[in-house]
């Protein structure tokens, strides 16, 4: 049998130009949608926590005029590349070319180099290696989404392997005691990125992959959606508020994705986000 297709080639130089970009403008200003939502949690906050969020707020719009850090911290750098199977590659690895497009930004964009070996804790001096997950999905595209992660949030991060027993209202409980715990270290308002399924390590990055759609942007499964509702209320009930200084806001949103699991097992990855969320996005 005779197949006929073709193949695009792109050079991997392209997609370590794409990463360069994405991770300057990612480190110099929070998204549109995560803006709106702090816009509108500062109209429901009044005394220390109102002003907390205008403060961020102006930040951020200095952060982007003057194209500096929209954070000191500048992140650990997550790279989630979607490449149709109708890709070919030539080049360096591809591998290779997300860290040169990562060590390039950061040291342009004069950002801090935030990563180290984990156990003589010797910097590597340029901010990689990246973080990088692949999905091999249909077409000839490659969609590049880059998402710095500051590991004052990250660390407040939990995995939790419940059984089936514990059900939907074990899930919320997770959630919200996650951030119960974590208290005012993520610089909250915070966002929530949940996974919910898969095994131990699928889960937690399908909680990372949350925290890259829009803030405030809700699944498009009526259960699903339940849970994220429920855990925001529970979450916002908490009163630790902006910056820890008490409030009706601990939470922008929570997000969740959901992957099959075994018939045994509810693993549900719980990973946190500060209030300045840093995520770019291109097509090639």
């Amino acid at each position: 049998m005779f197949y006929n297709w073709t193949m695009r080639t792109i050079d991997t130089r392209q997609i370590g130009d794409c990463v360069y970009r994405l991770a300057l403008r990612a480190g110099t200003r929070m998204t549109d949608p995560c803006r709106a939502a702090l816009e509108n949690a500062r109209l429901k906050e009044r005394g220390a926590a109102q002003y907390a969020l205008s403060t961020v707020l102006e930040n951020a719009r200095i952060a982007q005029r003057e194209c500096l850090p929209v954070c000191q911290d500048t992140g650990m750098s997550a790279v989630l590349l979607e490449v149709g199977q109708d890709v070919h590659f030539t080049g360096m690895l591809l591998g290779d070319a997300v860290n040169e497009g990562v060590r390039r930004a950061y040291r342009d964009g004069y950002f801090r180099k935030s990563i180290c070996d984990p156990l003589s804790r010797e910097n590597t001096g340029d901010n990689t290696p990246a973080y990088v997950h692949i999905d091999i999905v249909e077409g000839d595209h490659v969609r590049i989404t880059y998402l710095p992660k500051g590991f004052g949030s990250e660390n407040m991060s939990r995995i939790f392997m419940l059984t089936p027993a514990q059900g939907k209202a074990g899930i919320v409980d997770a959630i919200t005691e996650t951030v119960r715990l974590a208290g005012a270290r993520p610089c909250p308002p915070v966002v929530v990125g949940v996974g919910i399924g898969g095994c131990f390590d699928s889960c937690a990055f399908l909680a990372k992959k949350a925290l890259t759609r829009d803030v405030g942007s809700a699944h498009p499964r009526k259960e699903v959606r339940e849970i994220e509702q429920e855990a925001l209320e529970k979450i916002n009930s908490l009163g630790i508020g902006p910056q820890g200084f008490g409030g009706n806001v601990t939470a922008l949103s929570v997000q969740c994705e959901v992957a099959p699991t075994h018939i045994a097992g509810l693993p549900v990855a719980v990973n946190i986000q500060c209030h300045c969320v840093r995520c770019e996005e291109e097509v090639l």
